[in-house]
């Protein structure tokens, strides 16, 4: 048996302590502008450092309805990671980077309050927190260091300024023309951005400056070499460095000292003023976030006094901490808000120098179904959800009911809710071009911003997860009975239209259920890969002689006869080739076919998705009276019959995802469908 010392030993030998101590380098004044020299990204304002972060993590470009959108990994790849992927925004979050951009490179949005505004549950506090996290991470590697710097004190301790300063704000202002021009004509790697020294010194710092230069007859830079010591910063949330979050409380509580800081009355009587800088905690969250971002939640629900701060802090790059001078500071403030509360900034006409200072980012929900299903497969995997298993479609119906209550109803007369979604989902339906899908989107300039959150799905699914602990499996009907169960007390539905209109689009989704069991049992009927071979090669030999004006030879009797045109039109009625357009079908499936012996391919029914599924369709008509579906409903099965199921069911767990009593329950539920008297494929 291993002893405590054994153990120990054990990870005493794997101990590196390389990592700990590049994060914890100190060095003089002249060892930074070294390091300022080799590698000019350690001065990057909080905009630029924000921006290249994100970059660092990689790009990809995707066209989406004809549109070139660049798609960032930080959202993606990064946020996997973390747990916090970011579906199916791949537009505003563009349109929030190049912001960032635009404020890095100095055009004027760095003097902005940044503000994501979106419905509840739309990703606004993931995509800050995902901002933050990547800082810090950021913040750790050689490509995003950066330095601050503390002073000495008379015991040999040292004091770090409490704003996390730039170093090089130490040097004074009439000889920052000649060191920049120095470290930018002599700094060994291209940058972008240019050196540059912006904003002055905390009041804290300013303080200790002018004491110690005193100190040293104004000779700065001895003083620089005996009094300061350079240090690398790593931001972080939980120890207030560089990332601070604000969150509004009740009116009565609030205080502005919350963001720039309050006097340290126990240490009045160390320093004999109120005034005094070493008497005063720089620990509002405007202080303790320079350098980096800090998070407003709910901005606009802050009080007047509170905004006053903020439009100095991102206007003038300024904050008023009591008793003090304008300070300097460096930040990214991003804030957040839901409809209601920036409506009532719009109506505010005392909130006109607020709007102005805004560039405001719709994050809006997800239109898109594949994305918004994405969003649910992360909560809801096998590996979260031990002990049951989520029958096929169960996350897409309510995934698929979501999306629906978001889109606005279509212009076009003959399209419904339900193919405007499948459009922007990618699906291609007779008589839509891309072109269509652009006026769609277009026409419905405020899509997304209002219809059931995730969060009410991702309750809903929850709860059928509990509500039924005998069965080893939910199923869609489950979850939709707790989607609509839970409708009449949604605390966000405004009234009885919006009620019935959601309740009507959730009998939408049953009904597109059906239609999709129904294909997957009819496909898994008609799986015999043998039999579908045969009446594939049979339609094809027809079609060929159709289109040749050649006669057929019958295999049975050998005698010479005509296409049979019953046979390939049972084919093609199964996928809505009207009469007029046979021809038209036949001639490219044998021109499909030609094509593919020219590059010297050989045909299969498999490549042509359109056949493969009027030949499934077509020999599922063929077989199920033999297995009689229908009979299952009366528990009255023969032998043979239940053999036939049993098939039937392997092919479902096989090849859709189902489980035993899943693949069971799928079977009944279609059964019955046949037992009522509705055959007819979809």
């Amino acid at each position: 048996m291993a002893t405590a010392t054994a153990i120990l030993d054990g990870l005493r030998s794997r101990l590196d302590t390389t990592e700990y101590k590049k994060l914890h380098w100190e060095g003089s004044f002249a060892d930074y502008l070294n390091t300022v020299l080799e590698t000019p990204g350690v001065t990057r304002t909080a905009y630029q450092r924000l921006y290249d972060m994100i970059l660092s993590h990689g790009t990809d470009d995707v066209y989406e309805n004809k549109d070139r959108v660049t798609r960032f990994k930080f959202f993606t790849d990064f946020a996997t990671r973390h747990g916090d992927g970011i579906y199916g925004l791949d537009r505003p979050l563009m349109q929030l980077v190049n912001t960032f951009k635009s404020a890095a490179l100095g055009y004027g949005t760095e003097r902005r309050v940044i503000l994501l505004h979106g419905p509840v549950g739309s990703a606004k506090s993931t995509i800050a927190r995902l901002l933050k996290k990547g800082l810090e991470e950021y913040c750790r590697s050689d490509a995003g260091m950066l330095f601050s710097f503390s002073w000495k004190n008379g015991d040999g301790t040292w004091a770090k300024d409490p704003m996390h300063g730039e170093p090089l704000q130490l040097v004074p202002e009439e000889h920052r023309a000649a060191v920049l021009a120095q470290l930018n004509e002599n700094c060994k790697k291209p940058y972008p951005y240019g050196i540059t020294i912006k904003g002055d010194l905390s009041p804290f710092s300013r303080y200790e400056y002018k004491t110690r230069l005193a100190k040293y007859d104004g000779d700065w830079l001895k003083m620089l070499d005996h009094e300061v010591r350079v240090y690398r910063l790593v931001l972080s949330e939980k120890d207030r460095i560089g990332i601070g979050t604000f969150q509004p409380k009740d009116e009565k509580n609030q205080d502005s000292t919350e963001l720039t800081g309050d006097i340290n009355y126990r240490k009045i009587a160390e320093y004999g003023s109120d005034s005094d800088p070493r008497a005063f905690n720089f620990d509002g969250e405007l202080n303790i976030a320079n350098r980096g971002i800090v998070e407003f939640i709910e901005v606009l629900k802050l009080d007047v006094a509170f905004l006053y701060d903020l439009l100095g802090a991102s206007q003038e790059h300024k904050i008023k901490p009591k008793k003090f001078a304008q300070t300097d500071i460096d930040e990214v403030i991003l804030g957040h808000t839901n409809e209601p509360e920036y409506r009532r900034l719009q109506s505010n006409e005392f909130m006109e120098a607020l709007r102005d200072r805004t560039v405001k980012i719709d994050i809006p929900y997800v239109t898109r179904l594949r994305d918004e299903v994405k969003i649910y497969e992360k909560d809801y995997s096998p590996e979260k959800v031990r002990g049951k298993h989520i029958a096929p479609h169960t996350v897409e119906v309510a995934a698929m009911w979501a999306v629906l209550t978001r889109l606005a109803p279509p212009k076009h007369a003959s399209l419904s809710v339900l193919q405007k979604m499948k459009l922007y989902n990618g699906k291609t339906l007779p008589g839509f071009t891309e072109d269509n899908v652009i006026e769609l989107k277009r026409d419905a300039v405020n899509e997304g911003m209002t219809g059931i959150s995730p969060r009410y799905i991702q309750d809903k699914i929850s709860n059928a997860l509990v509500m039924h602990p005998d069965e080893d499996n939910i199923n869609p009907f489950m979850v939709m009975t707790q989607l609509e169960a839970g409708l009449r007390h949604h605390s966000l539905i405004k009234d009885e239209d919006q009620y019935r209109h959601f309740k009507e689009l959730l009998a939408v989704v049953r009904e597109e259920y059906e239609d999709i069991v129904k294909n997957e049992v009819q496909r898994a009927i008609a799986a015999d890969e043998d039999a579908l071979t045969r009446l594939c090669g049979n339609y094809i030999d027809n079609v060929r002689s159709y289109t040749l004006r050649e006669k057929v030879r019958n295999k049975f009797t050998g005698a010479n006869e005509e296409p049979d045109e019953r046979l390939m039109r049972s084919v093609e009625e199964k996928i809505d080739i009207p009469e007029g357009r046979k021809d038209d079908f036949r001639r490219e499936i044998m021109n499909y076919i030609g094509a593919l012996a020219i590059d010297g391919k050989k045909f299969d029914y498999r490549t042509n998705e359109r056949l493969q599924k009027a030949l499934e369709l077509k020999l599922f008509e063929d077989q199920k009276d033999t297995i009689k579906l229908s009979s299952l409903v009366s528990n009255v099965v023969d032998k043979a019959t239940q053999e036939k199921i049993d098939v039937v069911k392997s092919r479902l767990i096989r090849n859709y995802g189902y489980n035993e009593s899943s693949a069971t329950d799928v079977l009944n539920f279609v059964a019955s469908i046949f037992a009522r008297g509705n055959p007819k494929p979809k």
